[in-house]
């Protein structure tokens, strides 16, 4: 998903940033959801198909649709392998394009503090989602400093610079999830919270992947040579990294799910 402030253009460097995260906590996600195979699924946000990919690989889905505002981002999972059958198309998590009791499944992976009104987009989900179906969600805990990148956000911010703005970051605390998705009306309801590391090859990996990263590689480009210096070395004092030992970062992501209660549906 995307908001005035970050635009996700660029599939292949949100990858690098973003997707192999993605892939770690979302194999994560599913071995807590443990969906049944040959379901109808949903992927609202779905970016460059990085968590797709992995409901693709693991869950058998007799269906798979992805939406999202980029369409570079589309166009980037679309050529993925394991998604030539998926459908992808360009939409809005609060106003998704689907009939009510379209799927069977229905995820929002790392987006929900994207969507100007969580709410809207948790019950859109509820709608298209059949009675019994399941309402899920993951994100990363931005409040509580669980984003992967929280360190290089304080260090910029530190240096006068806001670099990420989100719409709703307080839609990825535990208990907000929780708040709606009982508003939604949603039965059964879980909570989690998850913990993933990432090792990069060095702090060179690092501060290259940055670089290229959707929601800060602008504001670092536009640092002047000072602050550039500046911050990378903050970084790597903070790192503790030698320029060519293994660095390893972890994050905390929230999850939810729910399943759709027969009395959500007006007869």
């Amino acid at each position: 998903m995307g908001t005035n402030e970050i635009k996700f253009t660029d599939g292949a460097a949100y990858e690098r940033y973003m997707g192999l995260w993605s892939r770690m906590v979302g194999d994560v996600f599913l071995n807590w959801l443990k969906p049944k195979s040959g379901l109808r699924w949903l992927d609202v946000g779905c970016g460059n198909g990085a968590f797709t990919e992995r409901i693709a690989d693991f869950c058998a889905p007799a269906s798979l649709h992805g939406i999202d505002p980029s369409e570079p981002q589309l166009e980037f999972a679309r050529s993925r392998t394991a998604l030539r059958s998926a459908i992808f198309q360009k939409a809005d998590a609060m106003a998704l394009p689907y009939p009510d009791n379209s799927f069977d499944a229905a995820v929002m992976p790392l987006v929900i503090f994207f969507v100007p009104d969580p709410a809207k987009g948790v019950a859109e989900m509820a709608r298209v989602v059949v009675p019994g179906g399941i309402v899920s969600a993951y994100a990363w805990d931005m409040p509580g400093g669980g984003f992967p990148y929280a360190m290089l956000m304080e260090e910029l911010k530190a240096l006068g610079h806001e670099a990420l703005k989100t719409p709703f970051p307080e839609a990825s605390r535990l208990e907000t999830l929780l708040d709606l998705w009982t508003r939604a009306g949603l039965e059964s309801i879980a909570t989690r919270t998850f913990h993933v590391e990432r090792t990069f090859s060095g702090f060179e990996d690092y501060w290259t992947t940055i670089l290229g990263g959707p929601s800060v590689g602008p504001k670092l480009a536009a640092l002047s040579a000072g602050e550039t210096a500046a911050l990378r070395e903050r970084l790597r004092i903070r790192l503790a990294a030698p320029a060519s030992d293994p660095i390893t970062v972890s994050a905390r992501c929230n999850a939810v799910h729910g399943k759709v209660a027969p009395s959500v549906r007006v007869p």
